[in-house]
């Protein structure tokens, strides 16, 4: 969902960096870019096993998401990804299933895809962190995802833009096309196994029928 459906990553590294200080710990852009697709719990813990040698306790990670969500929603409303109207619309067109896994436990997303997506995603489809007990870069959220579709994963195809997202993809046996909308080098999603690394969404609408 983010940076692939909506432009919002400048936001959530933002709300990231202010959360994590606000309660002694730190991480950098790059970071935070490195860890997009996590849980937020999977990544309080990786920065609090870095700085306090232990996982953080559920307080603690209840404290530090609300802060990190609190921030978010000051932010600037993040606008759908350019291109993505043009891919979604195709996609429908051509009849083709669309599932969304996210990291993402925003209670609002529905709401949010339906008037930036109108009609184009349904609860019924959606694989958030609330359906997982290991979230990318383990491949549970996209095998629950297949599932949901009732699809193998030689017919399904991933659209991701971070590298723990092409590893879970992957992990599930599922072609995967990244999207490099973020600052990361191609090289990091090709080493995270991504079958084809496109630099934006207007690409991907261009490529799309051909490669199926």
């Amino acid at each position: 969902m983010d940076g692939v459906l909506f432009d919002s990553m400048p936001n959530h590294v933002d709300s990231w960096i202010h959360a994590v200080a606000a309660h002694g710990l730190s991480m950098t852009r790059e970071e935070v870019y490195m860890n997009e697709g996590r849980t937020g719990s999977g990544t309080i813990n990786a920065l609090a096993q870095r700085t306090w040698g232990r996982d953080a306790t559920e307080e603690e990670c209840k404290k530090i998401y609300k802060t990190k969500s609190e921030f978010f929603n000051t932010c600037p409303e993040a606008k759908p990804m350019p291109g993505m109207d043009r891919v979604l619309s195709w996609v429908k067109a051509v009849g083709l299933k669309r599932v969304i896994v996210t990291g993402s436990g925003q209670l609002s997303l529905l709401d949010r895809l339906n008037l930036a997506y109108p009609g184009l995603f349904c609860q019924e489809l959606m694989v958030t962190a609330f359906d997982v007990t290991m979230g990318k870069p383990y491949p549970e959220p996209y095998l629950k995802g297949l599932q949901k579709a009732g699809v193998e994963a030689s017919e399904a195809i991933v659209v991701e833009n971070a590298p723990l997202g092409v590893e879970a993809a992957r992990a599930a046996g599922i072609f995967t096309i990244a999207v490099n909308t973020g600052p990361l080098p191609d090289k990091i999603l090709r080493d995270a196994g991504a079958d084809l690394v496109l630099p934006d969404m207007l690409a991907l609408a261009e490529q799309l029928p051909a490669l199926l």
